[in-house]
């Protein structure tokens, strides 16, 4: 790593995306089905590596209005819609909007505090964990959970035994 550990939970030094932090991209279709990438930089070629294999060229990107993200869109091809959160400005032409990602994010946060941070090298898998429990809500039974957690062929040889 290029920078120094730092303590398990707390705040960071810095305000917004900085060293300490690692950015983190979230995707949420209308339909809820959420992505999400771990990336070492915020910047154009992180984020576009993210996003090509997963959207369509005829999908429209809604975002804050992040100049890397515009960027992404731009090479991509697709339409890009920019919602600029600082300016109060929540929804465009009253279907465009970021609030189905914030809050994802919102509960994503709300759910890691209990954790009092995370290691870097585990941080995906508490990313896929949260997803799991957002994506099946209140139909979680063990052996779905397992299911997805483990290799199938083992969950199977639990039900026989």
């Amino acid at each position: 790593m290029t920078r120094t550990p730092r303590k398990r939970g707390g705040k960071a030094l810095k305000r917004g995306l900085s060293e300490e932090q690692i950015p983190v991209l979230i995707c949420r279709d209308r339909t809820g089905n959420t992505a999400d990438f771990v990336l070492e930089k915020a910047d154009k070629a992180h984020i576009s590596a993210a996003l090509k294999p997963i959207l369509a060229s005829d999908a429209v990107l809604c975002t804050d209005s992040g100049k890397a993200l515009g960027a992404v869109a731009r090479e991509m091809g697709i339409t890009h819609r920019p919602i600029n959160l600082a300016a109060g400005i929540r929804v465009v032409a009253k279907v465009y909007h970021v609030q189905n990602v914030n809050a994802y994010d919102s509960r994503l946060k709300m759910w890691m505090q209990r954790f009092h941070g995370v290691a870097t090298d585990y941080l995906p898998n508490y990313l896929g964990w949260r997803r799991l429990i957002d994506h099946s809500q209140n139909t979680l039974s063990p052996i779905t959970f397992l299911s997805a957690t483990l290799r199938l062929n083992y969950v199977q040889q639990l039900r026989v035994t």
